[in-house]
Parts: structure tokens; sequence; C-alpha cells
């Protein structure tokens, strides 16, 4: 594996076809640490929101806190002992390099957190203690989406039944009847229905919003000119428009790397890291289809797989698997992202045989 390949690029965004697997997100840390070592790569983008990278950017470029607490209001799949590895990393190098540091930046908007809920309650009940009941009975059941997914609750069985933005809206409507309550409450509780809003559950849609997330980038590299690592799935990473197998009613899906590529042009590159078979602990994930192209590349015994598709392109449609938090071993061969040309999509695919659990924070 030789970073040099993507040296010349000014943003380089490095997905995962399943973000549960310890494999995966360390190949791609350690391409990242490569990069950042070697390459003079001084930003790293994810995607969260911005306030949620501020905290993770206040330790590891002041070291406020901990990896561990500065990861607490961030998005599930980042909080991992793998994360609080990468954190510690890049403190370690900001330490020994004050004044050359790399900055965590988030693609999204400022986003509600849990806090937030209980702010807009406790000022209710202080303020106007009729209405409180009401407002709880919206509150309490939709902000468990920010432990487990609106739409992985779904998915697996537990959602309570009423969409979501359903009961922020309604929440918003008893707040807007409140006389002379504080603004600050009424601004928080925007957030709260404009977090419900843009979920995967709220859009209807897998599809992330590829163009707001890439502005972000873009304006970071403008204001800045640093070098930008982005961190996402496969489905964002991609230079090309892609098809979600199980949504794919929905059709091309605009990728945050399709816009990046659009604005860049090759440099942007785009590096996939996918797998053939093993455990991610919420699946025991089997050999893939037999129109994969995981399945096509194998399971290679202990071999991992470089392909630069610059040099020895595979100009052809394919389908690479993807493992999200929605997923259904009995739908296996859904569980897929279609790619019209592997080569325009990606200029680097890693392929890992087998893989293993990533270690969750508590």
């Amino acid at each position: 594996m030789d970073a040099s390949t993507l040296a010349n690029a000014s943003v380089v965004g490095i997905g995962e076809s399943t973000r549960f697997a310890h494999e995966t997100f360390a190949l791609r840390d350690d391409l990242f640490r490569d990069l950042v070592e070697h390459y003079n790569f001084r930003t790293l983008a994810i995607q969260d929101s911005a306030d949620v990278a501020e905290a993770l950017d206040a330790y590891v470029r002041e070291g406020k806190g901990t990896a561990v607490s500065a990861l607490d209001n961030a998005w599930r799949p980042w909080r991992t002992g793998e994360m609080v590895a990468a954190l510690s990393w890049i403190r370690e190098f900001n330490e020994a390099h004050p004044g050359d540091q790399v900055q965590i930046i988030g693609v999204k908007p400022v986003q509600a957190k849990p806090e937030d809920y209980d702010a807009v309650l406790d000022a209710v009940r202080a303020h106007a203690p009729s209405y409180a009941a009401a407002l709880a009975s919206h509150l309490e059941p939709i902000r468990t989406a920010h432990a487990v997914d609106e739409h992985v609750q779904r998915a697996r069985g537990t959602h309570p039944g009423r969409p979501f933005l359903d009961h922020a809206r309604d929440a918003s409507a008893l707040i807007a009847e409140i006389p002379d309550l504080d603004e600050t409450i009424r601004t928080r509780m925007a957030l709260i229905e404009d977090f419900h809003k843009h979920s995967v559950a709220g859009r209807g849609s897998f599809a992330g919003e590829g163009r707001l997330w890439a502005t972000s980038i873009i304006e970071h590299h403008r204001r800045t000119g640093s070098r930008i690592v982005y961190w996402d799935g496969i489905a964002h990473v991609s230079a090309e428009s892609t098809t979600l197998g199980k949504a794919a009613d929905q059709g091309d899906i605009v990728t945050v790397g399709s816009v990046l590529r659009e604005h860049f042009g090759r440099d942007y590159a785009s590096v996939a890291i996918g797998f053939h078979h093993g455990n991610v602990g919420v699946a025991e994930i089997p050999a893939p289809a037999p129109d994969f192209l995981d399945a096509e590349l194998g399971d290679g015994s202990d071999r991992i797989q470089w392909l630069d598709m610059r040099t020895d392109p595979i100009s052809k449609p394919v389908k690479m698997r993807v493992i999200s938090g929605v997923y259904d071993p009995a739908r296996d061969a859904e569980e897929h992202l279609a790619i019209r040309n592997l080569s325009e999509a990606f200029d680097v695919l890693i392929h890992i045989p087998e893989v293993t659990p990533v270690s969750w924070l508590s």
C-alpha cells in the first residue's frame, strides 16, 4: 500500500463499505497517517456536524478533554476505540508540529444534541407548565434517534410508530403557541426539528445531502488552501453518482465525491475499501453474491489487494457490497452499491479478505 499514488490530489476521499469493521477503519487510518506524515495533508473532514467536529478539533489541536470525551456527542459510528486511537495519533502529531497542525472539520451544519431536548423541556416546565406533558410526549420518543438512527430503529423493529419528523413539527407548533418564551429555546427547538427533517428517515432517502456536504469541504479548501482527507462510506466518496441496491427505486444519488470531482477535477481522488466476508458484530457477513465485484476479487487468503484504477482501469458497471446499520443477511444480495464505471467512481480500490468488529465505546 503506497499513498504516493494519491500525493498530487487536493482532496482524497477514503470510503469504507461498512462502518462496523476494524480492518477497514484501520486501513483507512493508516492511509490517512501516511498522507499527513509524508504528503502534507492537514485537514480531516468527517460526516458529522460542525459543532461535533469543533469538539474533536479542540482535543487534537489544543488538548481539551480526552479523545473519548471529545466523542460524547459524535455520530454513533465514530464512537469506537478505533476512532479514539485515530484522534490520539492526531493529537500526538499536533503536539510534535505546533506550527503545522492537522485540523478536523464536519461536513454537516450544526445539529441538535440531546441536551437541547432537556433545555427545551426544562424551560417549558418552568415558564408554561401546562404545555409540558404534551411537549414531552413528542420529544421523549424522538430523542432516541441520537443514540440509534430512526431508520435503523425501523429496520430493527424498535421504532415506536409515528414518524419522528411529525412529532418534531408538533413540538415546534406547541413552542410557537407559548408567549414570552426565551428566543434561545425557540432556536433549540428549530434545531431539533431540522435534525429530524434532514435525517435518513426524514428525507425518505439513504442518499446524503451531497452538494451541501461537499460545499463544506470546498469552502474550507478555498479559505485555507489545506489538503483534505475526507472519511465517509463508499456511497459518499464515489466520484460518480451511484445507486443503492436497497433503494434502487430512488435512482442515481448525487454523491459528495461526484460534486468534489466536478469542482476539483482529478485533484479529487477517491478510495474505496471493501471486503469479502467476516463478522462485524451486528451480523455475520457471508461470502458476497457471485455478481458482486467483492466476489470476483475473492477471499484472497490473508492478502490485501490494492488496485489502481488509473493504471489498470476496470471500466465497467459493478456492484460493491455495502453493510449499513439496516443490514439484513437475508437480503444480502440487495446490500450493494451499483456503479456504472468503476474507474470513474474510484481511483484506488482496496480489498480485504476478512473482517472483524470494531470496538464500540460504552
